[in-house]
């Protein structure tokens, strides 16, 4: 049971859910349903479906039916040269302070993921994976970029998620971690850029595959 204002964790409830693809596009989300199941009133239901949509996750038709949205592959490459263009400057800051400690803290964070590759855990993974990203905003002091960046990142996100299960995806993901998380160890500002800037690359280089196994899912144009 949640409580009365509890707009928040509905929106999180619902977003892991839409992310992971449990609530796959074209899903309807009825606002009555949804307030019965929470066991609450329809008015923190809207507000979290409001900010869904706002995000791009949800489309919202007055008077008559909110679904989830198709992937949007254009909102997901804008979303990801946002990404990269924060997260190369987070890098490189942390590799100048001296990233010894946060090096292992991210090694920790690494550890995390690999307990959740082999078998593959697909929504423990990819928790895991965004632990990780959201470890090197907090220590780089800008952790509003952080929210900036995810409140950007459904789109992007899904691709990911229908990425991963593809042979040897969890594995490269792990390795691209810790060519950054060893770069910023010991001091390599350029290293750490140049394996954020590849490991970020990863699923958008495969976007035409992911579209062409997925049609139902995905919005290309």
């Amino acid at each position: 049971m949640l409580s009365r204002h509890a707009a928040p964790q509905i929106f999180e409830k619902l977003r892991a859910a839409i992310v992971s693809l449990d609530l796959a596009p074209g899903t309807v989300l009825a606002r009555a349903e949804l307030a019965e199941r929470f066991g609450i009133s329809q008015t923190p239901v809207r507000d979290a479906l409001m900010r869904l949509g706002e995000e791009g996750l949800v489309d919202i038709f007055p008077q008559h039916a909110t679904v989830v949205s198709r992937i949007d592959v254009p909102a997901a490459r804008q979303a990801h040269y946002l990404r990269r263009s924060i997260e190369l400057e987070v890098v490189r800051t942390l590799a100048l302070q001296g990233g010894e400690a946060i090096g292992q803290r991210l090694q920790a964070q690494i550890s995390v993921m690999q307990a959740a590759a082999e078998p593959l855990q697909p929504d423990a993974f990819s928790q895991a994976d965004q632990a990780f990203h959201q470890l090197m905003y907090e220590a780089a002091e800008v952790p509003r970029l952080w929210d900036l960046v995810r409140s950007h990142s459904g789109h992007v996100d899904r691709l990911r998620h229908l990425h991963l299960p593809s042979a040897g995806k969890a594995q490269a993901v792990l390795a691209d971690h810790r060519a950054i998380a060893d770069a910023i160890a010991r001091g390599d500002a350029g290293a750490a850029q140049e394996a954020l800037r590849a490991h970020l690359s990863g699923t958008l280089s495969q976007v035409d595959d992911i579209c062409a196994r997925h049609p139902e899912y995905v919005n290309a144009d």
